[in-house]
């Protein structure tokens, strides 16, 4: 079982990773709310900090991690997690607080404070990150610092544009490393609250990455990588958005063929290719592509095969389709399988314990694909852009009618 912290307790024990940290039951105020006992900073918000806004001693981001027009997300297995600002409607410019608390002018100074050398890291908040429990109770995921490995500084903080009923706005992306931390001491967060960063309790991680830069990001290593039915096609809202693909494709198989293609470039940006071959015998559409390993001057390309199936979300694929994606796979390539449904217990075992360089992007995947690259929150805005992006009355250039 979790670990569970009482209300009663919240001001002297410490934070453990994946912890959960009850709300007072018996308050249906913002009071009962576990945060702000627990760290000193308010109970209201997705930023919630400690000391003034020009120079908070520590700050907390709190997310649902499902709130559909702002996907902020943690990734476990490389130790990052997305965050959205705070300046989430039409109307206010990027950086006003009355759209918020400040949050959008904190992640601008924290983010700039980390590129500038040991005198600014010094000078950046502790970040502390928690999800939304049951109820009111919050659940640790881990102490984190602005930017990422695989990002350079323009690319971890970025203004991004959305549109509201017509009106648009723009708000902050953020991109942190969660710490390699399974606890962060009570004694600390005592210190930072009296603005002693660096006191005596402050975690080796922390000053490492204050006197080098380097953050040693928490990986964790998924015990199994054969997922479930239920874990391929995702929650209520992604299980939609597949219905919605499948429905808009459902009679013009080939059509699937190009979409799947454009969401394997979407998947990832290192994909330099990717071809659609001509309709076989059988109506399926097979695509070869290259993918990118290394920088544009010096690096490999290697070649993969993809596999489209536009299958209902309840009806699962079988052992059949893995293995005529296996039969196509050379030396040296690896598979690619785009479905709106998802891949058998059976066929997805083999893969795994045989080793097969093959990836499964099911309804769900494809689904979250929509969510956070395109900005498609619901079913209704994934129908309307697939009217406009993939019409029904277009054809492939090089489609053959059987």
């Amino acid at each position: 079982m979790k670990k569970r912290y009482p209300f009663a307790d919240l001001t002297s024990c410490d934070l453990v990773i994946d912890a959960t940290y009850e709300s007072n039951r018996t308050v249906k105020n913002v009071a009962g709310e576990p945060l702000a006992p627990l760290t000193g900073t308010g109970n209201q918000g997705g930023f919630r900090y400690c000391g003034p806004n020009k120079a908070p001693k520590l700050v907390v981001l709190y997310s649902t991690l499902a709130e559909p027009n702002w996907p902020d997300a943690l990734d476990e297995e490389n130790g990052v997690f997305v965050y959205y600002g705070d300046n989430r409607k039409p109307g206010y410019e990027l950086h006003d607080r009355k759209a918020g608390r400040g949050g959008n002018q904190i992640l601008r100074q924290s983010f700039e404070l980390a590129h500038a050398g040991r005198e600014g890291r010094i000078k950046v908040p502790p970040f502390l990150v928690f999800a939304k429990g049951e109820g009111r109770d919050a659940v640790f995921k881990g102490l984190a610092v602005p930017g990422a490995a695989h990002l350079d500084p323009s690319n971890d903080l970025v203004a991004v544009w959305k549109s509201v009923d017509g009106q648009r706005f723009q708000n902050y992306r953020a991109v942190f490393t969660i710490l390699k931390l399974d606890v962060v001491p009570r004694a600390w967060i005592t210190e930072l609250q009296r603005g002693e960063a660096l006191g005596a309790s402050c975690p080796a991680v922390w000053r490492q990455w204050i006197a080098t830069g380097k953050a040693t990001a928490l990986r964790a290593e998924r015990v199994t990588r054969v997922r479930s039915k239920a874990q391929q096609l995702g929650d209520q809202r992604q299980r939609e958005i597949a219905e919605a693909v499948h429905a808009h494709f459902s009679t013009r198989p080939h059509a699937f063929e190009h979409f799947a293609a454009d969401i394997t470039r979407l998947m990832d940006p290192n994909v330099v290719s990717i071809d659609v071959t001509r309709a076989s015998r059988d109506g399926g559409r097979d695509a070869v592509g290259k993918y990118r390993i290394g920088q544009s001057q010096n690096c490999v390309t290697v070649d993969f095969a993809m596999e489209a199936k536009c299958y209902r979300p309840s009806s699962g694929l079988g052992v059949d389709v893995m293995s005529r994606l296996i039969s196509r796979l050379r030396h040296r390539q690896f598979g690619m399988l785009i479905t709106t449904s998802y891949l058998g217990d059976q066929p997805y075992k083999e893969i795994v314990e045989d080793e097969h360089p093959i990836v499964i992007c099911s309804g769900g995947d494809l689904a979250e694909l929509l969510i956070s690259k395109r900005g498609l929150s619901s079913a209704d805005a994934v129908r309307t852009w697939l009217d406009q992006t993939y019409p029904a009355t277009s054809l492939p250039t090089d489609l053959q009618i059987l």
